[in-house]
């Protein structure tokens, strides 16, 4: 069968559709089930675990959560037995513990519960098979270490390895084959030496230096608060394309590399702006339905469903939650997407820009700071200009951006995000701030010591979280309450009320990097911030206004710089950014050196204590490392394409053009359209050759080069292989444009953004 065959034929089939029911839980009336009595149902949760363990086991493991005491055999062994009961009633036969190396995904290797005991008798040895799980196995396990990313801390012999519970995400179960299933324990991942080899670790960490050092600035603030633990909370946007999986199939550039290495856009795509917000289509519906179930089941409290800008582009988001449980879920929530996609008969692509000229997808992440007494940190109140504890979280947030923004950059910067920052709702690679007119105002009037500008709209004076009220007028809808800023969309770091929303992470990127880069520099600014408070105080019993004030001042007036509330997309803004000295880093490779570039590592190694050197300079090289391979990927899959589909289809077209022309000729029939076509499609045929030499050029250049420094590796390889993969493309989507639909091998953008 042809190319062509395959790509109608997979046209066909998904024309007529594939669809699948899944009956949402009822109860035993037959009516369904409240979300709320399904969430959380396969998650061996305190509540839980509290109703199957002795009041002094389940006391004991509280207090070594909340880092009183360490875990003893005896609670541990009640853990691990209370928690087999619990997974294999409900139908589990292995367990595993769950983490996150540094590959960008997570990790599992399944253990079966199933032990054999051995009994010696005067008859010989007696096996007796027995169901057992002890504390030991439930804390720890030794995967090997030497098949996953290390950035040179361990050599390939060097196999030795552990996973240790995370013992602030809960177990939970999935489904396994034939109807049974499996225990997760979330976990970490560290080398024989103790030395981080996963995402999670320095989450944790960050989050621990972050705490101490928040209960110590609002502690000073006010004494008697005795706030005793601070933590992150996180809500992360997942955007995502859904595409028939038989299309999928057929395209080998989206199973290698996650994006279409040629394709021209159909006539229409998002340009109409009609498929935002627009009416999910069936099948898509079905998808996520079943997916938010699978959610519920699990815990993860996934709100929020809508159509994204481009065609065939979607979004679900979560309510927000503890950071750490946060990165769980978000992981958890993209495995369980591609599983379920799977049964629907699609594809998801998490890659940031799998299509080229429509937009790319990111994975915003919505991220505040709150209090053991559930206090947001970072709620600016009805008064903000009065609130100086917001204020003053607020400067941190934006003091971090003035001396680590580069730091940030890094943090999200990959070979994939780079075809997407800087464009179509994507931010820039200048990291700024975005406050809106109300706080910007706020901070401006602190500085000048200066009364608030009033931004009340006259007819109506009541006020929702310090924004204003809007008269629609229209006589039958109600007033509606305006928030404190507009939402801007262009901005790396953006404040949208309540919380920053870092818009840059890319969508297939684990948030636990960036969000531990932020955590870093958050902490470090607080501690700034702090120490700048207590030389105020002086000797004084507590800090007065006029000594917060002071500080104040300062800081609004030295982090002033960051602040944007423009289109960071425009040429004005690159100009403005320039002058007033802040970095605008354009690649990944440029990005990754600032990791390891004094200040940074000073604040990262030394002063927050995150990483220790070895952690840091590893995790450089394996950023590095795998921009430079998967740019090298990428140009050995367009080469092979080109070379095996691409210029054969240009050739047999030109062939056909050829033949009919010899055949017209000999009948006496006018040949023009046919030698012009050939006249049109030969330039075309030669660049494609011509481009195609060049990849197979840069890419032996890169593999020549390969093993010398990583950093100078990534550069070269986006100096010289992302050119020449960009320059064979630009070919071949000519060649698309020219060559007749019949010859070409490749399914097409319509087919694939159109036919879902």
């Amino acid at each position: 069968m042809s190319a062509y065959e395959l790509r109608k034929n997979a046209l066909v089939a998904a024309a007529a559709g594939q669809r699948r029911e899944v009956e949402f839980p009822r109860k035993a009336d037959g009516k369904p089930k409240y979300s709320s009595e399904v969430y959380g149902e396969n998650v061996f949760t305190l509540k839980t675990m509290a109703k199957a363990l002795p009041k002094p086991i389940f006391s004991s493991f509280l207090k070594q959560r909340r880092g009183r005491q360490n875990l003893d055999k005896a609670t541990a062994d009640s853990i691990a037995h209370a928690v087999r009961v619990w997974a294999m009633d409900r139908g589990a036969t292995h367990y595993t513990h769950w983490f996150q190396p540094q590959t960008g995904s997570t990790a599992e290797k399944h253990d079966a519960f199933l032990s054999l005991l051995s009994t010696f008798t005067p008859g010989g040895e007696e096996v007796t098979p027995i169901d057992q799980f002890s504390g030991g196995q439930l804390l720890q396990s030794e995967p090997d270490a030497s098949s996953f990313p290390s950035g040179g801390m361990r050599s390939t012999f060097e196999a030795r390895g552990y996973t240790i519970w995370d013992t602030s995400s809960s177990m939970f179960l999935r489904t396994g084959p034939h109807g049974t299933a499996i225990l997760y324990i979330p976990s970490v991942f560290i080398s024989y030496n103790g030395d981080a080899l996963d995402e999670k670790t320095g989450l944790l960490r960050s989050n621990e230096v972050l705490s101490r050092a928040a209960c110590e600035l609002v502690n000073l603030l006010e004494p008697e608060a005795h706030v005793s633990h601070v933590y992150t909370t996180l809500g992360t946007e997942q955007e995502f394309f859904l595409i028939d999986r038989t299309m999928y199939a057929l395209r080998p550039d989206l199973k290698i590399t996650g994006r279409t290495l040629v394709g021209q856009l159909p006539p229409r795509h998002q340009q109409l702006e009609d498929h935002y917000f627009g009416r999910i289509p069936g099948r898509v519906m079905r998808a996520i339905s079943e997916l938010e179930l699978e959610c519920l089941r699990l815990g993860i409290p996934v709100k929020t469903r809508h159509n994204e800008v481009a065609p065939a582009q979607f979004e679900v988001a979560p309510i927000f939650e503890e950071a750490s449980v946060a990165v769980d879920h978000n992981l958890l929530t993209m495995d369980i997407l591609h599983k379920v996609a799977h049964r629907h008969g699609l594809r998801a692509l998490f890659h940031e820009k799998p299509f080229k000229g429509v937009n790319g997808s990111g994975k915003h992440c919505n991220w505040s700071i709150a209090t053991d007494r559930g206090e947001n940190l970072l709620d600016p109140t009805v008064r903000p200009e009065t609130n100086y504890r917001f204020i003053l979280f607020l400067l941190a947030a934006l003091r971090a951006l003035q001396q680590h923004a580069p730091l940030l950059r890094a943090a999200i910067s990959s070979s994939s995000n780079e075809h997407r920052l800087g464009a179509q709702e994507a931010p820039p690679g200048i990291i700024s701030a975005f406050l809106g007119d109300q706080l910007t105002e706020v901070l401006d009037a602190i500085e000048e010591d200066r009364t608030v500008k009033n931004f009340s709209v006259p007819q109506f004076q009541s006020i929702k979280v310090g924004g204003t009220v809007l008269d629609v007028k229209v006589a039958a809808l109600p007033s509606i309450a305006r928030d404190l800023t507009d939402r801007n969309r262009t901005s790396p770091f953006a404040f949208t009320g309540n919380k920053f929303e870092f818009r840059a992470v890319g969508s297939k990127q684990s948030p636990s990097f960036p969000v531990t880069v932020l955590n870093c520099a958050v902490t470090a600014a607080v501690t700034e911030i702090t120490d700048a408070l207590r030389a105020q105080k002086g000797a004084k019993p507590r800090l007065s206004d006029d000594d917060k004030l002071a500080v104040i001042r300062r800081f609004i007036a030295e982090t002033k710089s960051v602040r944007f509330e423009g289109d960071n997309y425009s040429e004005a803004w690159v100009a403005e950014a320039a002058r007033r000295g802040l970095p605008n880093i354009k690649t990944a490779p440029e990005a990754f050196t600032y990791l390891i570039a004094d200040k940074h590592k000073r604040m990262l190694v030394d002063e927050t204590g995150i990483f220790s050197e070895g952690e840091l300079q590893s995790r450089y090289h394996i950023l590095n490392e795998r921009y430079a391979k998967d740019l090298a990927i990428e140009a050995e899959t367009l080469q092979t394409i080109v070379g095996q589909e691409i210029l054969p289809a240009a050739l047999e077209y030109r062939k056909s053009l050829a033949e009919s022309a010899a055949a017209l000729k000999q009948v006496g029939v006018e040949l023009s359209p046919e030698v012009e076509t050939l006249n049109a499609l030969a330039p075309l045929v030669k660049d494609m050759q011509a481009a195609h030499v060049a990849l197979r050029t840069a890419l032996a250049a890169l593999t020549e080069h390969e093993g010398s420094d990583s950093n100078a590796h990534a550069r070269r390889a986006c100096e010289s292989v992302a050119p020449a993969i960009t320059r064979a493309r630009d070919a071949a989507d000519a060649l698309e444009a020219a060559v007749a639909d019949k010859f070409w091998p490749l399914p097409k953008y319509t087919e694939l953004l159109l036919t879902i």
